[in-house]
């Protein structure tokens, strides 16, 4: 007989399944607290019922327990510092979509060597959700592959979609049923259209093929997310975060019946890939809403602890604290970045009790 299936596959890996991974790592009730809390803190931001913004901030990706660890107690004492202008969540990005080839995340491949022994990725990825929703910081990550948040999404706060897979109907059908509210990018190319097409799409109900918690394939059946919201991050055609563009944006939304609710990502080509430019978009974009413009709802910040990145080539040789994807902010930068901007929003508020 003919070989006619999986001719190109060279191995199958059992996983453990969701409720298997959640028996062995439990969410406490301090770490549930945490998430529910800031979803309804962040759903509040979304309709306009909290003034403060939401900030995203961390590592472009996690590859590092103990960084990860060291820059949430970091994260941590700024935020609440500046909690009565900002909210601050934590970036916690596992799972990293590559235009070609590359590292794809420490869920991927968490011994940064090629083995992709990705149910040591997933247990060490619970772990650190885990302890960051214990410190009382909320957590923000992209979904990428569809099977993953049956693993994770209950230590998620504010979810992604990326640019990659906006246009995706598995990631529009998976996003219509996650519990948290969901931001969606524009196309790598700068196209509104896409993100715009998935917010309406997630917004309504799904039927799909997925797993349940026991890992058995099932038909998944959702309700529709009402809780999408557009992020800005440029495009090939540059930078789309000046006051053209998201007043651009605003109308866009509108006109589509959606709510006006934008966040900017202040990385990726609204930097030109240049982490030292972030800092020109975060001012531009903090100085539109002093200035009013309250179409615009929060930022996105790459940050770690130490500027830059590096390549991966020997694990056992990578600096502390510098990111293996993309150029990030230092630690130094940030904490200026955020009290600057928590600054002049307090100064707004000022006035407007006066």
């Amino acid at each position: 007989m003919h070989p006619i299936q999986n001719v190109n596959i060279q191995k199958l890996v059992p996983l453990v399944s969701p409720q298997e991974l959640k028996d062995q790592m439990p969410s406490s009730e301090l770490a549930a607290d945490t998430v529910y809390s800031y979803r309804e803190q962040v759903k509040r931001i979304l309709m306009g019922e909290d003034s403060r913004m939401l900030c995203v901030v961390g590592p472009c990706s996690i590859h590092d327990y103990d960084a990860a660890m060291d820059y949430a107690k970091r994260l941590k004492a700024l935020a609440d510092e500046v909690s009565d202008q900002l909210l601050l969540v934590m970036r916690v990005y596992f799972e990293k979509p590559r235009t070609t080839v590359g590292w794809k995340g420490l869920i991927n491949d968490p011994h940064l060597n090629d083995t992709f022994a990705m149910g040591d990725g997933l247990r060490l990825g619970r772990r650190i959700l885990l302890q960051i929703a214990e410190l009382g910081l909320p957590a923000a990550t992209e979904m990428l592959e569809p099977i993953t948040p049956q693993y994770i999404a209950d230590l998620i706060t504010l979810a992604s979609i990326g640019a990659r897979t906006t246009e995706s109907p598995t990631h529009r059908q998976m996003a219509s049923g996650l519990s948290m509210p969901v931001g969606y990018k524009n196309g790598t190319d700068g196209s509104l259209d896409v993100a715009l097409n998935a917010m309406q799409s997630a917004g309504s109900s799904h039927a799909f093929l997925g797993i349940d918690q026991d890992g058995k394939t099932c038909v998944v059946h959702t309700k529709g997310n009402p809780w999408g919201h557009l992020i800005l991050r440029g495009g090939r055609s540059g930078p789309n975060y000046s006051a053209v563009n998201i007043r651009d944006a605003a109308e866009r939304l509108k006109k589509a019946k959606l709510t006006a609710r934008i966040l900017v990502d202040c990385s990726h080509a609204n930097s030109n890939k240049d982490y030292r430019k972030q800092a020109i978009a975060w001012d531009d974009v903090v100085d539109q809403r002093v200035a009013g413009n309250d179409s615009i709802v929060g930022l996105m910040l790459e940050s770690n602890i130490n500027p830059g990145n590096q390549k991966l080539v020997n694990p056992a040789e990578l600096a502390y604290g510098v990111s293996i994807t993309d150029e990030c902010l230092g630690w130094e930068e940030t904490e200026r970045l955020i009290r600057s901007a928590a600054k002049k929003l307090g100064q707004v508020a000022m006035a407007t009790t006066v």
